[in-house]
């Protein structure tokens, strides 16, 4: 039965890091190009939407992950899911791409039949041909690069926010961690030249973003292919210097190749947020030289140590794998000291799974299960310590947060909005009374508030609630943003655009 609706319609699915999200924005935009439409801005398109999470759409993209060890297993249950819908709408397409796909070639078309598509990450450009390709041979359409033959900053994109943007400096990565199989999937580091970069940065800031993060597999790395190596650093001080550019943020560094003049870009331009991703992975020596990781713990200290002293207010996070092959308790002990004297604002703390094809996966002494999950309970219990004793100790402070369009789980109820503070912390901001969000606050939008409780993985900012601070900045992110989203009564209304500041003391 052809139940397809007019105009087709589409929906992106996204697993994984930051560059995935931003890949699927390159998907978004070239199914865009080919007159594709956003299944939420079809109603009758997106009434039909079941449980599986197809959305109703026309075209489900599920862009994959392959960090984890349950990675594979989640896309089949989605994919399982799926195929009962795709009975019921036969002209549905199904694709995947990413790095489960680039990894999984034909075999996910032989474990998921009903699949029309599935491309790596280094032909993201060829999905809408595929896709053409698929419905009219009627059978699957596998087409997998093993290099980069179209950078994806080049291609059209849908981005999901009108302030916030990402920009892809460089793609893959030259490092050889034994725990990582990305290297493998999206192939060695590939930079993009600086005039290319910072032309993407002003043609987004000229779309209406006031937030641009960097983005690579090892960003501070950034230069390697054209024999430049304070590259990166020049790029910071450059790109921060773009007018219109409010705040600049970069992931992920590698703390083998991060070098005192990025400390001192970051530092010396104020557009540049203090916020550092830094990746810890473990605080024993033995298992970073087992990881391969090619720095050891002293010299993660003095990078620390460095960024303290010229950034005095910088929220510093990281990453760390509980349960490496070999890891003793010894070790994990040496991991928990490193985390309490580095004081992270938060950590992504994951327990080590083996992803074949990576070298760590067919190392002896694998940690038991039961053990890993222990450890992992001791490590978070610790961080979860930290992060609320550094969040409390914030109360009384002025925040500036950037509205977010998506709220909090309990926005709604309490008269919050939400967003990200100059250093990165989720901030809950409580609204006065009569302040309509998306009218009289938009997304895009900058509010000060003071921080009235601090919590492991938020703050609160209720200021306004006790006639306290609360000051609104209308943006051009936050007009753009209106522009987009009307309320009837904007629509009757014609503004001066005139920039508000509602302070309440």
């Amino acid at each position: 039965m052809n139940t397809a609706i007019s105009p087709k319609t589409y929906t992106v699915r996204t697993l994984g890091c930051q560059m995935n999200v931003h890949d699927s924005e390159r998907m978004a935009g070239l199914l865009e190009e080919q007159g594709l439409v956003r299944v939420q801005e079809v109603p009758q398109a997106a009434a039909r939407a079941t449980e599986a999470g197809d959305e109703g759409a026309d075209v489900v993209v599920i862009n994959t992950c392959s960090v984890r060890e349950n990675a594979a297993n989640k896309l089949f249950g989605n994919l399982g899911q799926l195929a009962a819908v795709k009975r019921e709408r036969p002209d549905m397409q199904i694709a995947v791409g990413g790095c489960l796909a680039q990894q999984m070639r034909e075999k996910i078309v032989q474990k998921a039949p009903w699949v029309d598509v599935v491309f790596g990450t280094h032909n993201i450009d060829v999905l809408p041909v595929l896709l053409k390709r698929s419905a009219h041979n009627r059978e699957a359409a596998v087409e997998i690069e093993e290099s980069l033959k179209v950078f994806p900053s080049t291609l059209p994109t849908r981005r999901e926010s009108s302030y916030s943007a990402w920009v892809s400096i460089s793609v893959g990565c030259n490092n050889t961690c034994t725990f990582c199989i990305v290297p493998h999937l999206r192939g060695k580091e590939r930079d993009r030249r600086p005039g290319e970069i910072l032309a993407e940065i002003e043609a987004v800031v000229a779309q209406g973003a006031i937030e641009v993060t960097l983005l690579g597999q090892n960003v501070n790395s950034y230069g390697v292919n054209f024999g430049h190596r304070g590259a990166f650093a020049d790029l910071l001080r450059q790109a921060g210097q773009i007018p219109g550019l409010e705040r600049l943020r970069f992931t992920s560094p590698h703390p083998a190749a991060f070098r005192e003049d990025v400390i001192e870009a970051m530092a010396q331009t104020p557009t540049v947020m203090p916020s550092l991703h830094m990746p810890l992975q473990s605080g024993s020596d033995r298992v970073l030289r087992a990881m391969r990781r090619s720095y050891r713990t002293r010299r993660f200290d003095r990078i620390l140590e460095q960024v303290r002293a010229s950034i005095p207010n910088a929220a510093i996070t990281t990453d760390i794998i509980v349960g490496f092959p070999g890891e003793t308790e010894e070790d994990f002990q040496q991991t928990l000291d490193v985390v309490e004297r580095s004081r992270f604002a938060s950590a992504f703390t994951f327990i080590y799974s083996p992803r074949p094809g990576t070298p760590a996966a067919d190392m002896p002494d694998q940690v038991p299960p039961q053990v890993a999950q222990e450890r992992y309970e001791r490590l978070v219990a610790l961080q979860d310590r930290i992060s609320t004793e550094d969040a409390r100790a914030l109360e009384g402070q002025t925040v500036e947060v950037l509205v977010s369009e998506h709220h909090g789980k309990k926005d709604a109820a309490s008269a919050r909005l939400s967003g990200r503070a100059r250093d990165n912390r989720l901030v809950h901001v409580g609204l006065p009374a009569g302040v309509k969000f998306g009218v009289d606050v938009r997304p895009g939008d900058l509010v000060s508030a003071r921080v009235t409780h601090g919590a492991p993985h938020h703050l609160i900012a209720d200021s306004a609630l006790e006639n306290g601070l609360f000051e609104v900045r209308r943006t051009r992110a936050g007009d753009i943003w209106q522009q987009a989203n009307p309320t009837p009564e904007q629509a009757r209304k014609v503004g001066l655009g005139m920039p508000t500041i509602r302070p309440r003391s």
